[in-house]
């Protein structure tokens, strides 16, 4: 994850990526089958759900500064 400070406008359109991707990544599992995909599919959520949490985090901090 970067370590750069980001602005609140950043953060937001990430955390909208980040949330399309997860929507996008369970329908994908949906229509899988077969072990081997599912294992794929469940790692690729498991990251995006730990970046949506980062940024959720970052965005919520930046929030918190006075202005």
């Amino acid at each position: 994850m970067p370590t750069e400070t980001l602005s609140l406008a950043e953060l937001d359109q990430r955390l909208s990526v980040v949330r399309d991707n997860l929507r996008e990544l369970v329908e994908q599992a949906a229509a899988y089958s077969g072990a081997a995909d599912e294992e794929l599919m469940t790692s690729r959520i498991t990251e995006q759900e730990a970046q949506l949490e980062q940024l959720t985090k970052e965005r919520e901090a930046l929030l918190q500064r006075p202005a």
